[in-house]
C-alpha cells in the first residue's frame, strides 16, 4: 500500500520494493524532506540523544545508522539541507517524523554530518589499508590498473591534472575501456587530510582491488559525495549508482 507523503513512515521499518515487477532487495526508507525512497545505507540517518532534564532531545547525525532508538532518514545534498533549515522545513519534517518530542536543532547540522561522514570515510581507508586491501603509490597503481586487478581508482582533490590523466589510462586499458572517458574518482579530500589519516607521506592517489572493498567504502563515500554534491561513485560492477526512486514506483511494506 502506497503510503502518502503527508503520513509519517515509521523509520526504521523495512521498506522492501515488491509491486511492478521490482524485487524484494535491501530496506529502503524514505528522504523526510524529498519523500524520495532509496536503499537506507545510500541515505544519512538522523538520531535523538537520551532526554535532556528539561525533557527535550537533541537531533544528531548516525553516520553509522546504527543508534538505538527511532531515526529519520534524508537523502539531499548540504545546500538543500541549509536551505531546509533555514526556512524551517527540516524542523517541521523532524517535527512528524518524531511526534510528541521535544526538539533541539544544532545550527550547525550540515557541519555535523559532513564531518561525522568525512571521519566514516578516513577511518574506513585505514581499515582498509591495515588489513592490506588500499594500493598506494603511483607507480604501482598504474603496474596494478594495466593488469586489470583495479577495481576503484581514487585521487585526491588536490592531485594534478596529469597524474590523474595517466592512471585514468591506465585503468581503462586494464579493464578493455579505452576510448570509453572513464575515470577514477576525485574525491573532496586533499592529500593533506588523507596523508595524515593513513600516516602516510604524500597521499595522492589510492585503489582498490577486493570487491568487498570497494562495497564497503563506496557506502559511505557515495553519501558524503552526494551530500556535498560530488560525481556519484561506481557501484561493484563499475556502474554509476542509480538514483533514489520516488515512493508511487514501489509498493511499501509497514
Amino acid at each position: 500500500m502506497r503510503t502518502p507523503h503527508n503520513e509519517r513512515v515509521a523509520s526504521d521499518i523495512s521498506e522492501t520494493a515488491t509491486g511492478r515487477g521490482h524485487k524484494a532487495s535491501a530496506p529502503e526508507r524514505r528522504c523526510i524532506l524529498s519523500g524520495e525512497i532509496a536503499p537506507k545505507d545510500t541515505l544519512i540517518r538522523l538520531a535523538i540523544s537520551p532526554a535532556r532534564e528539561d525533557g527535550s532531545h537533541d537531533v544528531l547525525p548516525d553516520p553509522l545508522g546504527k543508534a538505538p532508538g527511532r531515526g529519520a532518514w534524508i537523502g539531499v545534498t548540504r545546500r538543500e539541507l541549509d536551505e531546509a533549515l533555514a526556512k524551517g522545513r527540516l524542523r517541521g519534517a523532524l517535527a512528524r517524523a518524531f511526534k510528541g518530542t521535544k526538539l533541539n536543532l544544532p545550527e550547525n547540522l550540515s557541519d555535523m554530518i559532513e564531518d561525522g561522514l568525512t571521519k566514516l570515510f578516513l577511518g574506513r581507508l585505514g581499515l582498509e589499508m591495515r588489513a592490506g586491501k588500499l594500493i598506494l603509490g603511483s607507480d604501482r597503481i598504474a603496474e596494478q590498473a594495466r593488469s586489470a586487478r583495479i577495481s576503484l581508482l581514487l585521487h585526491a582533490a588536490d592531485a594534478s591534472e596529469d597524474g590523474r590523466k595517466k592512471l585514468d589510462q591506465a585503468w581503462r586499458v586494464g579493464r578493455d575501456a579505452e576510448g570509453s572517458g572513464d575515470r577514477g574518482i576525485t574525491l573532496p579530500l586533499d592529500r593533506a587530510a588523507l596523508s595524515v589519516a593513513l600516516g602516510r607521506d604524500n597521499v595522492v592517489h589510492m585503489a582498490l582491488a577486493d570487491d568487498g572493498s570497494v562495497g564497503r567504502i563506496n557506502s559511505i563515500l557515495a553519501r558524503l559525495m552526494h551530500f556535498l554534491r560530488a560525481e556519484k561513485p561506481l557501484t561493484d560492477d563499475g556502474e554509476v549508482q542509480d538514483a533514489p526512486r520516488r515512493d508511487d514506483d514501489l509498493s511499501i511494506e509497514g
